[in-house]
């Protein structure tokens, strides 16, 4: 059996959660004839770190601050490998690896500190520090406890991209890269262990794939290799009919099928990068959704075909910090001019769209984005105007949230919209906005911020999710 298997999060968080994993990964290589490829995060917290604080660090000149944290981000990695890998031979050599790519990452700091500047592939460079340091420390564990593990970049595992920096995009023909380098390596029947996240261009330089990437590398690995299945190990139980944190009665989905689950991701579930699903929708390999605290239960399984129930709705997911933009076209444009040129203006600035709706009587489009990016989709609205006024107006407002229900059962289905909106109506909560796919997969609307949390609560409730 080949399988890919991806850890990050809490389950890398330090030297005994990653000392736990390796413990795992050797239980499930002793447990029959498998062959195995290990994708790991960055140490829990630490790419945010890297983001949030040594590129402000760096970007500010501070070169004091810039040692000091190298120095934290150093002595952070060795006592994780300290405290994983107990054979001293294989502990110095992975302390020797931590030195040095610390050393390359100050710096690369100390440069952007004298420059002054920090572009996007200066930013993709620091931030794959992450993983390029945890990944030698548990495959550093594995060897110390007999497998015969190597550690890769992704670049070096066939992850080869584009030079989209942030959010970069697979190049025809990395799928034989994949298989290239990762197949010889299990038929020497040794244990790859690879950088989530990370990849490279044809010339070497490296890419980060977007928030979650480490699924999306697994993946991405798992339909290269054609695995028989896939598994992403997480702190919860599966894949959930809604956020535990919001919502007491929220369960465990056995099975979800991969539309299904890309319409959560999409609409902003956590629980797995907007594209992970893609790559293995072809060759219908399985995806494992599978509790860490709970390595035997079956968690979720994503496959191909929806399961027949009778809920119509299955999950219910909430995207926090949106803001909300209507824009009003000129009266002599037609609707299709004016969204043409939106959606070209806020694509040039990387501004993602979340939601969509248009009103053609008044030629108004609502669109919904991420809070974050606010102010750069209204830079790139105002500059559409200086190439001729086809915009008459626009508004905006912050104080929105956006809730997605989806579930297969929904196409099709008479009155699941009404259940939807009647629910909201018995809680007297207003909707600011309303869209629905032609799949009826997924019905999407927006409320105000304080409203979204019984918004979710209601139909949750209305569809018996969690029963």
């Amino acid at each position: 059996m080949r399988l890919v298997m991806k850890f990050g999060g809490a389950a890398v968080a330090d030297g005994k959660r990653i000392k736990a994993v390796a413990e795992l990964v050797k239980r499930i290589k002793d447990s029959g004839n498998k062959e195995l490829v290990v994708v790991t995060s960055a140490l829990y917290n630490v790419t945010d770190m890297l983001r949030e604080n040594a590129l402000k660090m760096a970007r500010e000149g501070e070169i004091e601050s810039v040692k000091d944290f190298v120095a934290q981000i150093r002595d952070k990695h060795e006592r994780a490998a300290s405290e994983a890998i107990a054979d001293e031979r294989i502990l110095e050599e992975v302390k020797g690896e931590i030195k040095q790519r610390t050393g390359d990452m100050e710096k690369a700091l100390i440069g952007i500190s004298l420059l002054g500047e920090l572009t996007a592939r200066s930013c993709d460079y620091i931030v794959s520090f992450g993983e390029r340091l945890a990944a030698p420390i548990l495959a550093g564990t594995l060897r110390s406890m007999g497998i015969d593990a190597i550690h890769l970049s992704g670049g070096e595992a066939g992850i080869i991209t584009d030079e989209g920096y942030g959010n970069a995009q697979l190049i025809n023909g990395a799928d034989d890269e994949i298989r290239a380098r990762i197949l010889p390596l299990l038929t020497q029947n040794r244990v790859p262990v690879v950088c989530g996240y990370i990849g490279e261009t044809r010339k070497g330089i490296i890419t980060t794939l977007g928030r979650g990437g480490s699924d999306y590398t697994a993946t991405l690995i798992g339909a290269a290799i054609d695995a028989d299945e896939i598994w992403l190990w997480k702190e919860t139980e599966g894949i959930m009919s809604a956020d535990p944190k919001i919502i007491d009665n929220a369960r465990k989905i056995p099975y979800i099928s991969y539309i299904e689950a890309m319409e959560l991701s999409y609409f902003g579930a956590s629980i797995l990068h907007p594209r992970a699903v893609e790559p293995v929708m072809e060759k219908d390999i399985p995806i494992r959704v599978k509790n860490l605290l709970k390595p035997d239960d079956e968690g979720t399984l994503i496959g191909k075909e929806p399961e027949h129930t009778e809920k119509a709705a299955k999950a219910i997911t909430i995207i926090e910090n949106t803001s909300i933009i209507n824009i009003a076209g000129s009266g002599m444009r037609s609707i299709s001019e004016v969204a043409a040129r939106i959606f070209t203006a806020l694509a040039a600035e990387n501004v993602d769209t979340i939601m969509v709706s248009q009103g053609s009587s008044e030629r108004t489009i609502s669109i919904v984005i991420d809070g974050a990016q606010l102010q750069k989709a209204i830079n790139a609205i105002k500059k559409i105007n200086t190439m001729g006024s086809i915009i008459r107006d626009f508004t905006s407002n912050s104080n929105v949230s956006a809730v997605g229900v989806v579930g297969a059962g929904m196409a099709g289905t008479p009155g699941v919209a009404g259940k939807v909106f009647s629910a909201l109506g018995k809680e007297g909560i207003s909707v600011r906005m309303i869209s629905q796919g032609s799949s009826e997969y997924n019905i999407s609307f927006v409320v105000k911020r304080e409203d979204a949390y019984r918004a979710a609560r209601a139909i949750h409730e209305m569809f018996r999710m969690g029963q």
